[in-house]
């Protein structure tokens, strides 16, 4: 697995109120447009890199031969 790069950003101290708002509202609409795009590909790699409890073991009540 590759490491991965932390991301050094250098932000710049004078950015307006209404500036730094808009720019953070840009980016939260661009985060959420990307996930809902990829949204299938994204959930695959979260379950393949977090399975549930239940993909790791066998359930106890599949076991039971009664």
């Amino acid at each position: 697995m590759t490491k991965r790069r932390l991301l050094d950003l250098t932000f710049s101290p004078d950015l307006s109120d209404e500036a730094a708002y808009e720019i953070a509202e840009f980016i939260e609409a661009l985060s959420l447009a990307f996930e809902e795009h990829y949204f299938a590909q994204i959930s695959r790699h979260r379950r393949a890199i977090n399975p549930k409890r239940s993909e790791l073991s066998d359930q106890p009540w599949e076991d039971d031969p009664f």
